[in-house]
């Protein structure tokens, strides 16, 4: 189906941008977090998923690929649907939903409006091994010693950020020099962010 929509934005709503492609509006659900991207009058690509059902047809969407692949793990929770997934995405940022899995963080996803305690430790459950897998192929080169232990903070960080699509040269790059001793995760993860911005 469509993999974007790349057209000027035309409305903007609570949990809705209209993009016009080519004198045609797409009505994209979307999150907060996409929505605090976006500007009325000007261009925007929205990265898509295709709701089908016998009775309606949802087009979902998302202003980076990253946000895209959270919500389609969280599709693959039992009883995750749609609106509860961008409800997720809307209380927490790619990044920080990612590390709410990763360190059982269960009070970020209850944020989300109509996230029950249950529902959240499901979340954590079953996504925590998928995402978590990359812990074992993350490299430590180039970074100030640390242990790298499957569950430390700087493992556990760079492992987020190769979740959020970086190649490790850049995480690498961007964490050169830094003595993570005492950093929890997220903040690992936010040096790391801000590092790659002002490259």
């Amino acid at each position: 189906m469509f993999y974007y929509l790349n057209g000027e934005i035309t409305l903007l709503e609570e949990n809705l941008a209209v993009v016009d492609c080519g004198g045609v509006g797409y009505a994209c659900r979307t999150s907060g977090y996409t929505l605090s991207k976006l500007k009325i009058g000007q261009r925007a690509k929205l990265y898509t998923y295709c709701n089908i059902r016998e009775d309606a047809f949802d087009i979902f969407g998302f202003s980076t690929r990253e946000e895209l692949h959270c919500f389609e793990l969280l599709l693959g929770v039992t009883g995750v649907g749609p609106k509860a997934a961008q409800a997720i995405l809307s209380a927490v940022s790619p990044d920080r939903f990612t590390l709410a899995v990763m360190t059982g963080d269960e009070k970020a996803l209850t944020s989300a409006q109509g996230v029950g305690k249950k529902l959240a430790q499901r979340i954590i459950l079953e996504l925590k091994d998928k995402l978590g897998s990359a812990v074992t192929e993350v490299s430590t080169v180039d970074y100030a010693p640390v242990q790298p232990t499957g569950g430390s903070p700087l493992t556990l960080a760079q492992a987020a950020l190769g979740e959020l699509g970086y190649h490790q040269a850049e995480i690498a790059a961007a964490l050169k020099g830094l003595n993570p001793e005492g950093m929890r995760t997220e903040e690992i993860v936010r040096h790391a962010l801000r590092a790659m911005v002002m490259r």
